[in-house]
């Protein structure tokens, strides 16, 4: 790996290690309160001073949640992470208000409405400035593991995945964090649309019209899996000669910002009779962007549920996710210091709850019956990882502990 100089490649070790986080807003607090006490276990197995990056061989993250995986990888000036798991959920206690600035009362209400039809919702200015001052001039090649970052183009109408294996021989993908955390941020209606420029391995310029990458891999855990599978098919050294369909060596944990799903916000009665406006805002809700990214997501987490249950491999697959959101905990905006508690306290009692997988039939989580929780499970992987670890430091070459490279 480039600047990866904190994990040894997977082919000295037994697994693949992958950590994805999906979209949500402001709800990316209940994804950095779970990641917390994971970075923390890990502590209490191998030192204070590790930190996830030196776990996983993909982050991989999409809106809110490309913004956790760029602060979980990027190096501070010692080349380490910038940002500790612990320090996510105060990022968001912070910044978000200033990212989120709610209007208030019912001509706040109609401010918001009348925003919306005529253009996005937030200016994307406090978003735009925070991340280039956080960021500043890292590249998608310095990350300090391999990161996935999905984007939707829309004028070529198709995803444009930011991965550091693809920034690592194409140039024009080796972009600015900042650019691209601000392109996979960019929600439609939410925020405005993202242009930026990039040079090819000619020189020449590659043009980016980027929107939130939650409208294509909300859940990016499936496209991490492809860019793996791509390495090894390109014999990619870190991978190869692992076989491509393999899925048994994966390890991985997917980490959700939370759905309404269990409140049933919408039905076909009431959506027979919307039109643009209608499907555009509803109750304070934006039902067309809701449906696209649960949909994406759930399609995601439905597929590696039966690719594991098929290979046998359930017990290296943890999902966390809450399907019972309602009222203002739901939205990916309200910034008030209120909610954005709640969604801690959610986060936190996600951990308490059984660790659950997706029912086929039902599309609901529901537990596995093996009576551990979200936290327990998490205990698990962190043994896991930290064993993995270990074993790929003990299988360096003499030169390679002499030299300090891989």
């Amino acid at each position: 790996m480039a600047n990866a100089s904190h994990i040894e490649p997977a082919t000295k070790g037994k697994l693949t290690t992958v950590l994805s986080i999906d979209g949500g807003g402001i709800r990316g607090i209940i994804p950095g309160t779970i990641l917390a006490l994971l970075e923390s276990q890990l502590q209490e197995l191998d030192g204070n001073d590790v930190r996830l990056a030196d776990y996983f061989d993909v982050i991989a993250g999409t809106s809110t949640g490309g913004l956790v995986t760029s602060m979980l990888t990027a190096p501070d000036e010692n080349n380490r992470p910038l940002y500790a798991a612990k320090d996510i959920v105060p990022f968001y206690m912070e910044h978000g208000p200033k990212i989120f600035p709610q209007q208030w009362g019912i001509w706040g209400s109609i401010i918001k409405t009348v925003k919306r039809l005529i253009g996005p919702k937030y200016n994307g200015k406090y978003l735009r400035n925070l991340l280039r001052e956080k960021l500043g001039n890292t590249r998608l090649n310095d990350t300090l593991t391999n990161v996935v970052i999905p984007t939707f183009d829309i004028q070529r109408l198709q995803p444009t995945i930011f991965s550091t294996y693809e920034a690592k021989v194409n140039p024009c993908y080796n972009a600015k964090l900042s650019d691209i955390c601000i392109s996979t941020s960019a929600a439609p209606t939410y925020f405005p649309s993202y242009y930026f420029k990039n040079n090819d391995a000619d020189g020449n310029d590659q043009e980016y019209n980027l929107i939130d990458g939650g409208v294509a891999a909300n859940n990016p855990m499936l496209v991490a899996i492809s860019e793996v599978t791509k390495q090894v098919l390109r014999e990619n050294r870190e991978f190869f000669p692992n076989n491509p369909m393999d899925y048994g060596r994966f390890l991985m944990i997917s980490i959700g910002t939370g759905a309404p799903k269990e409140t049933k916000p919408y039905n076909a009665k009431m959506a027979s009779k919307w039109g643009l406006f209608g499907w555009l805002v509803h109750n304070g809700s934006n039902p067309i962007i809701d449906v696209f990214t649960q949909a994406s997501g759930d399609m995601v987490d439905t597929h590696i549920s039966v690719l594991f249950q098929a290979v046998h491999s359930q017990q290296n697959y943890l999902r966390i996710q809450e399907d019972t959101l309602s009222g203002d905990e739901a939205s990916v905006d309200v910034a008030t210091k209120e909610n954005m508690v709640k969604l801690r306290e959610i986060g936190e009692n996600m951990l308490a709850k059984p660790a659950s997988r997706v029912n086929l039939k039902t599309g609901l989580s529901e537990p596995i019956g093996n009576g551990q929780t979200n936290a327990q499970a998490l205990k698990r992987f962190a043994k896991l990882l930290s064993e993995e670890k270990k074993q790929r430091e003990s299988s360096k070459t003499p030169s390679e502990l002499y030299y300090g490279f891989t």
